[in-house]
């Protein structure tokens, strides 16, 4: 491998593992069978989302923390962080007793920022992403004389993102594939140097949010366009790594890109079946083994959940909207007589189907119905798409009008009331 001068070697990642090894935990490394059979191959997960700071950002932070002589501490730190970076700074700061600012995107999740002040770092927020918290990052470091711990674009941290592969090919040594989140390309270049030195065969494969492709636009030698915002703001990065990049470019066999909708179903999917909770960064993994399944069939692949960070909002309407995709969770409008007895009269013929009424909206005025008609708004709670359609067709042969809502409808794709 011919790598840029500065990159770690698999001596610096193995040296950083006897570095934090009493200190950044062995995160499980599991068989997932449930998604294995989902997948049609051996899926092999690797639990970084229950390092103490929630994600794998403990290892660099303590790698590079470490390699800082008395000096450089007693002058204090700075990073700059979508929220994982920074908790895993401000913690290991802490413990080693060094001054830290931590500069935040202004949308970063509440439950990362409320967990960095918690490590009795200074907090600054600043723009929408990261990019825009670089900027004013090394503006501060350079007007309070602070040593800047970048998230991505260090060697100390690569060769302590890379002790992950270590361990993962420790265990699982036939590892064929390695499913990686991609932002500024740190975890997936300190992963790729050990995984390829110790096993040259096996595919790196990396991921980002369609919202966010720019390692993917570079590599292509493309103009970086992005979106404004993702779920997975952990990987939600403009500026390639001017370290990582040559990195992937030579070690890193494919990027692949995932929608908002596929990381959703992967964190749903990976709360339902593993009963873990992962952020949407570190959910992407599976959502490209999920979408691009072909590509894995009968191969042994490995995921690294990179975080689990995620507000409890995000995640309870994550679940929310997935009962709704999977017909559990159901908006259905019932035309009804506005007269006394029918409103209990439907919603007996529902209760008699198993379904529980949630909600209940009656509407007259804000309604195209002839007068003495309302609609009648039901959010129902079933069993799944059967179930639903056992609802209607009940609806339907007692004379009843219905027409079935979707939290994502579209006025083409809405069910006209049924005759």
């Amino acid at each position: 491998m011919k790598l840029a001068i500065s990159s770690p070697n698999l001596e610096n990642i193995r040296q950083a593992a006897k570095t934090i090894s009493p200190q950044a935990s062995d995160t499980p490394c599991r068989h997932s069978r449930q998604l294995s059979t989902m997948a049609g191959a051996t899926v092999i997960l690797k639990y970084e989302n229950l390092q103490f700071t929630g994600s794998f950002k403990d290892r660099g932070a303590l790698v590079k923390l470490l390699s800082l002589n008395a000096d450089q501490r007693k002058q204090g730190i700075i990073a700059f962080s979508a929220g994982n970076h920074a908790q895993a700074v401000a913690y290991q700061a802490q413990r080693l007793g060094i001054p830290a600012v931590i500069i935040m995107p202004c949308f970063t999740p509440n439950v990362k920022v409320e967990r960095t002040r918690s490590f009795g770092a200074e907090v600054i927020f600043h723009g929408e992403t990261l990019d825009d918290s670089i900027i004013l990052g090394r503006q501060i470091a350079q007007e309070r004389n602070l040593n800047i711990v970048h998230p991505y674009d260090d060697e100390k941290i690569l060769a302590g993102q890379g002790t992950i592969a270590l361990e993962m090919l420790a265990t699982h040594r036939d590892l064929e594939v390695l499913l990686v989140p991609v932002g500024g390309g740190g975890l997936i270049s300190g992963n790729a140097i050990a995984a390829k030195s110790l096993c040259p065969q096996i595919k790196i494969i990396g991921v980002q949010t369609k919202r966010f492709p720019a390692m993917l636009q570079a590599l292509k030698g493309e103009p970086i366009v992005c979106g404004r915002s993702t779920m997975a703001e952990g990987i939600a990065v403009k500026t390639p790594g001017k370290l990582t990049l040559p990195i992937i470019r030579e070690l890193v066999d494919d990027i692949l890109l995932v929608d908002e909708e596929e990381i959703e179903e992967a964190v749903r999917l990976l709360l339902e079946t593993e009963k873990t909770v992962v952020e949407g960064a570190g959910a992407a993994g599976l959502a490209a083994l999920i979408k691009y399944r072909t590509r894995f069939v009968d191969r042994q692949v490995g995921i690294i959940l990179s975080g689990g960070n995620i507000d409890l909002p995000i995640l309870a309407e994550i679940v929310q909207r997935s009962m709704v995709r999977s017909g559990r969770l159901v908006r259905l409008e019932v035309e009804i007589r506005d007269v006394p007895g029918v409103l209990a009269d439907v919603t007996r013929y529902i209760g008699e189907t198993g379904a529980n009424i949630v909600e209940v909206h009656h509407q007259r005025e804000f309604s195209c119905l002839p007068l003495q008609s309302a609609d009648l708004e039901l959010v129902l709670m079933t069993r799944g798409l059967t179930h639903l359609e056992q609802i209607i067709e009940v609806l339907t042969k007692a004379g009843y009008k219905t027409r079935l809502q979707s939290i994502c409808e579209t006025k083409s794709d809405r069910l006209q009331y049924n005759d």
